[in-house]
């Protein structure tokens, strides 16, 4: 793994953030990563909207995300945030069907430069995004990674993260709620 930090985003971060998402052509089809946020993302949006709306989301500290610098240069990161922040979740039948206590954060994206794909950064940005949960008061945390032990993995199925991350950082199965999706949890104490 590089000499990586990790940084809130923020206003400061933004126009880093902004670098990496507009030299990747706004992520996904220009989502901006505002799937999860209560906005979404497609019909009726666009991605100068969705840049718009997540450039409004920083600026009023309602989206989190942890992002891994290399130097002054955003080569990836990690989206976290509350239930009431980040309220969509894929496989939400499933999901919602299991749940008994909904957590205090989740975990619902990654995003890593395609140039610089295999040098640990998701793991980076996940552990930012612990030790920021853990700095915001901790919680019982959940993500919603992909099993790949045994599977051809292609493109951004993996925005989710993988199961291996996951595990190596404390996570535990908790239920499937797809044929290779997951809801992990684990319990972050305050920093």
């Amino acid at each position: 793994m590089g000499d990586f930090i990790v940084r809130d985003l923020s206003a400061e971060t933004w126009p880093a953030f902004a670098d990496i998402v507009e030299r990747h052509n706004g992520v996904w089809g220009g989502c901006w990563c505002m799937a999860f946020h209560p906005e979404g993302v497609g019909k009726g949006h666009t991605p100068a909207g969705n840049r718009e709306a997540k450039h409004e989301r920083v600026l009023a500290g309602t989206t989190h995300s942890a992002l891994v610098m290399d130097g002054d240069t955003c080569v990836g990161w990690c989206q976290f945030g509350s239930p009431t922040e980040l309220p969509r979740v894929k496989s939400r039948r499933k999901y919602e069907a299991g749940l008994e206590d909904p957590p205090d954060w989740r975990i619902t994206c990654f995003f890593v430069d395609r140039r610089r794909r295999g040098e640990g950064i998701a793991s980076a940005a996940l552990a930012g995004a612990l030790a920021s949960i853990a700095t915001a008061g901790g919680g019982v945390v959940e993500g919603y990674p992909e099993e790949t032990e045994g599977f051809a993995v292609q493109g951004s199925h993996l925005h989710t993260g993988t199961v291996g991350m996951f595990l190596d950082v404390g996570f535990v199965r908790q239920r499937q709620i797809s044929p290779r999706r997951w809801v992990m949890a684990r319990s972050v104490a305050p920093a």
